[in-house]
């Protein structure tokens, strides 16, 4: 695997995947929307990017051109299916061979398995009502994402992120199936090692048509549990 799209390259997230693919030596070229180009100065020549709607079916189609992955920020950006179109975009338009990894939060359930605490639940439902109230964000809509890439016969990974905070790496989070295992019961992780997950998935094939839940490598929860699916800790 050498070329890489990172599709919602300009945010904390998809800054953090460019800097770790580019560290990996993958060349990356990335799409983010016109008026936040200048959030990535900071990578000069380093980065191809392409200014454009991450639905944008053209724009996607011209970005993904040539490449063997693709790392897409699934955002529920305001009422009108912005997250379920750049998903179908991404599906339909990757190269044929091509691993799709996509991220969101652990409010996102492939099984409905997922035993989620009464906090998370209420904070989801206050949030997801207000925010669609208001034309903000419409989180049904990436639950309609999502499920679509579930359904797709592609070589996927969804990543379902916890609460996130910035700081230096910690290494490669653990995940679990579920939410609800003990090991996940922190709820934190370093952005940096989301991205750092995200970008992980690219080569590893245990996580084709799955979609784990992670948490901090070093986080309580993680430290103290030992958990078949997780990767070796190191304290």
């Amino acid at each position: 695997m050498k070329r890489i799209c990172i599709i919602g390259i300009s945010g904390k997230l998809g800054r953090y995947m460019a800097e770790h693919a580019l560290n990996e030596g993958y060349e990356v070229v990335g799409v983010c929307r016109p008026e936040s180009v200048g959030k990535l100065d900071q990578f000069g020549g380093r980065i191809k990017v392409i200014p454009g709607r991450t639905d944008d079916k053209e724009v996607i189609a011209r970005a993904l051109k040539g490449c063997d992955g693709v790392l897409t920020v699934l955002v529920p950006w305001g009422v009108k299916g912005y997250a379920t179109g750049t998903a179908r975009a991404v599906l339909d338009l990757a190269e044929p061979d091509a691993r799709l990894i996509f991220s969101c939060g652990w409010h996102i359930s492939r099984d409905g398995k997922d035993i989620y605490p009464f906090k998370l639940r209420a904070f989801t439902a206050v949030l997801g009502r207000i925010a669609k109230l208001f034309r903000l964000v419409d989180i049904d809509d990436q639950v309609k994402a999502a499920r679509s890439i579930f359904a797709s016969d592609r070589s996927w990974t969804v990543v379902r992120g916890s609460d996130l905070e910035e700081g230096d790496s910690e290494g490669l989070p653990v995940w679990s199936h579920h939410v609800g295992d003990k090991v996940l019961e922190s709820n934190l992780t370093r952005r940096v090692d989301f991205a750092l997950f995200m970008v992980h998935a690219l080569t590893d094939d245990a996580l084709i048509h799955e979609a784990p839940a992670i948490v901090g490598r070093k986080s309580p929860s993680a430290l103290m549990a030992t958990h078949p699916t997780a990767p070796p800790l190191s304290v």
